[in-house]
C-alpha cells in the first residue's frame, strides 16, 4: 500500500461499488425460467459493514438491474443503491448533490470500461486485480485480489487503515 494510497483515502466520506466483477466473481448465471443469480464474498460484506461503522457512507452503482443485488444491499444495509444506469459518473453526480460531498471525498471499486470514467474522477479510484488491463493502467491503485474474492473487504480496510480506524474496527470483535 503506498502513501500515495493511504493519503487519498483519509478524505473518503463515501465508498461506491461497481457489482459484476468487483462483489462477484464477475460471471453471470442464468437459470433455465430466466432468473438470475450471483455470489457474493462475506469478507466483503464484512468490510463493507466495518466501513459504515466507521462512519463512511456506501453505495452501489451498476449497469445491471436484479433483485438480488436490491437484496444484498438492504441486507448489508447499504441506503444508496442505482441499478440498470450505464453512466455511472451521471449517476455519481446526482448523489453528490444529495449528499453534499466533492468527488475528493469518494472512493470507487472497479474492473472495467464503464467504471473508468468515475475510477479517473475519484479521490481514490481503484481496480480490483482481475479488472481489464486498461483499466488497471488509470486506476490510482489494484488490489491485491480478485473481484469476488475479497477485494472489496481489501478496498474497505484500506481506507480504514488511511483514516487510522482499522485497529479500532477489529478491536470491536476482540
Amino acid at each position: 500500500m503506498t502513501n500515495d494510497l493511504l493519503k487519498r483515502g483519509k478524505a473518503i466520506k463515501l465508498a461506491v461499488f461497481d457489482v459484476d466483477g468487483v462483489l462477484t466473481d464477475g460471471r453471470l448465471y442464468f437459470l433455465e425460467d430466466g432468473s438470475e443469480f450471483k455470489t457474493f464474498n462475506t469478507l466483503d460484506g464484512q468490510g463493507i459493514k466495518m466501513l459504515m461503522a466507521a462512519g463512511v457512507q456506501t453505495a452501489i452503482i451498476s449497469g445491471r438491474k436484479t433483485p438480488v443485488v436490491e437484496r444484498r444491499a438492504q441486507n448489508l444495509g447499504i441506503a444508496h443503491l442505482y441499478q440498470g444506469r450505464e453512466d455511472k459518473l451521471v449517476v455519481l453526480d446526482e448523489l453528490l448533490g444529495q449528499l453534499n460531498l466533492s468527488y475528493e471525498q469518494v472512493a470507487y471499486l472497479g474492473d472495467d470500461l464503464p467504471d473508468l470514467p468515475v475510477i479517473r474522477r475519484v479521490g481514490l479510484g481503484m481496480a480490483v486485480a482481475n479488472a481489464a488491463s486498461f483499466v488497471r493502467e488509470h486506476a490510482h491503485g489494484i488490489t491485491q485480489a480478485r473481484g469476488g474474492e475479497g477485494a472489496a473487504r481489501e478496498f474497505c480496510e484500506l481506507i480504514l487503515r488511511a483514516q487510522g480506524r482499522l485497529d479500532a474496527a477489529h478491536a470491536a470483535y476482540l
